[in-house]
């Protein structure tokens, strides 16, 4: 028949999900707490708990002397002898002790060491339980308020929603549900800290890989996310399939997917932005709904000049920088954004052929123009030094355009005037934007 102190243990490890041994544990330091508190330190007391009979035996050990000095170290070899015939001088003989013996006040003091084990039992297994948990999404109840802090209610654990972590001008109240990442889990002394956020990018990307089948079997992959929480975010896409489309996948059908999404972050407008290697593109994309006429790059110091037609000019820039702040921090480049109208026009005696040449936009045109080299043979014909005088063109924008002007001239079949090196001439990233920028909202 199973004790009753056996079958508490049992019940109490369920509930609580702590392991039985550490129970077992709990109750054996919390009976010898119990007979130091009434006894003192100085006795040699040793617990075990007898799983047959469902009880915490204490043992008290005594060396076997002939002379007793110390009653509460030391028995004599009579004394011995006659609770074990085969005692001798030296040995450590253990006696029994009668748990009965215990008064009140060690019995709380056993039961505030029981209740203190087993919240450090708790304590560790929710630690362990979170601690790999980082970067995941958790589902919770708002339990209470504190100092601006929300207390989220997870079931086995409390965690806290800091107030710089919550989404701006979102009320909450008690009872309400949120879905929300896990930002950190810090081990503390009392309880573990589990910190959630709802404005981290990483958010974003848990609730889109909840939402899109395509992401979760890895075939669109998200390369990026950035957001001003609460106000708009930007997510950057790519597909492994080239018959799946990356952006088309997230927005699903009739915008259901994205939908989801904005609904869980309280309206947040969120733009899916097609990812490319190419960075002028990319950069392109990223500012979309906005129209770009042309991007002139500088590598050296990561710096793009993205040209927009004047009435995109403030779709390009966004509500207080918005758009083009979260583009940049998107595509990792410095962008500035300028209207066609800050560019000089290109004239209309300029060669034709200067704006077909593949890879040169109309502001680069312009410059070019208005540097004193109108047509491909005049690039083709120029030094790399005369080029570079043109303010916004180095070394390795004058060798592409060189290159450029060659094969040009040679697929057209125009005449050369100029013999022009382009060996080992690097590749510069200017293009036209393209038309198929896509954003949802």
């Amino acid at each position: 028949m199973i004790s009753s102190l056996t079958r508490i243990i049992d019940e109490v490890g369920k509930v609580k999900g702590i392991d039985r041994e550490t129970l077992i544990e709990a109750l054996e330091a919390a009976m010898l707490s119990a007979v130091r508190k009434k006894f003192g330190l100085h006795q040699d007391v040793e617990a075990h708990f007898n799983d047959e009979l469902g009880e915490v035996e204490l043992f008290e050990f005594k060396t076997v002397v002939e002379k007793v000095e110390d009653p509460c170290l030391e028995i004599s070899i009579e004394d011995a002898l006659e609770l074990d015939p085969d005692a001798e001088i030296t040995d450590s003989f253990g006696v029994k002790m009668d748990v009965g013996m215990l008064d009140r006040v060690s019995a709380q003091t056993a039961k505030q060491v029981i209740l203190q084990k087993v919240r450090d039992a708790e304590r560790d297994n929710i630690y362990e339980e979170y601690k790999n948990r980082k970067g995941e999404l958790v589902n919770g109840i708002v339990h209470r308020f504190a100092r601006g802090n929300i207390i989220v209610n997870l079931g086995r654990a409390e965690a806290i929603l800091p107030a710089h972590e919550q989404l701006p001008r979102e009320n909450y109240r008690q009872g309400d549900r949120v879905k929300a990442y896990v930002l950190d889990v810090l081990k503390s002394s009392k309880t573990p800290q589990i910190i959630l956020s709802m404005t981290h990018p990483g958010l974003i990307i848990r609730l889109f890989e909840l939402e899109v089948p395509e992401i979760y079997e890895g075939i669109v992959k998200i390369k990026g996310a950035v957001r001003e929480p609460g106000s708009r975010a930007k997510i950057a896409v790519y597909s492994e399939d080239s018959d799946v489309d990356p952006v088309g996948a997230c927005v699903g059908m009739k915008g259901s997917r994205v939908r989801n999404v904005v609904q869980e972050l309280r309206g947040e407008r969120i733009d899916i932005v097609p990812w490319t290697e190419d960075s002028a593109k990319f950069v392109c994309n990223a500012l979309a709904p906005a129209e770009v006429s042309g991007v002139i790059i500088d590598e050296e110091i990561r710096i793009m000049e993205v040209l927009v037609p004047n009435d995109h000019l403030s779709l390009a820039i966004g509500k207080r920088g918005e758009n083009v702040r979260l583009a940049a921090r998107l595509t990792g480049w410095k962008i500035d954004v300028k209207g066609e109208s800050n560019v000089s026009e290109i004239p209309e005696e300029t060669d034709t052929s200067l704006i077909d040449i593949p890879g040169i936009g109309d502001s680069t045109a312009a410059l070019l123009s208005n540097g004193g080299f109108c047509s491909a043979v005049d690039i083709a014909g120029a030094t790399i030094e005369g080029l570079t005088k043109i303010e916004g063109i180095g070394e390795k924008k004058a060798g592409k355009l060189q290159q450029a002007a060659r094969e040009y001239i040679e697929q057209k079949g125009l005449e050369k005037t100029a013999e022009v090196s382009v060996e080992d001439t690097p590749v510069i990233n200017e293009v036209k934007a393209e038309d198929d920028n896509e954003s949802a909202n």
